[in-house]
């Protein structure tokens, strides 16, 4: 099981909204909104994003990486490269 298996739901509502937002900022584009209203709601879009992946990650570290480290230090320390390196692409994005 993913880590996000309790907290599924809610991250499934929380992309749908998100998937909402961004077919809302399309239908902009096509009826020619105002750049920067255009441009405030692909940041709201991306803020969302954002905490879905934070939340994502919280799960990980919470589950994923909790159990790895208890059944054995490699796999901990395996687990904690992975979120370091998914922390990385977090950042950089």
């Amino acid at each position: 099981m993913p880590g996000y298996h309790g907290t599924k739901d809610a991250h499934l509502k929380r992309l749908r909204r998100i998937e909402g937002q961004v077919r809302g900022i399309a239908r902009m584009v096509e009826e020619d909104a105002y750049c920067i209203d255009v441009l405030t709601q692909v940041a709201a879009a991306t803020k969302a994003l954002q905490a879905v992946s934070l939340s994502l990650l919280d799960d990980h570290l919470g589950h994923c990486v909790v159990e790895a480290a208890r059944r054995s230090p490699e796999e901990g320390e395996a687990k904690v490269r992975e979120a370091s390196a998914a922390i990385t692409r977090l950042v950089r994005s």
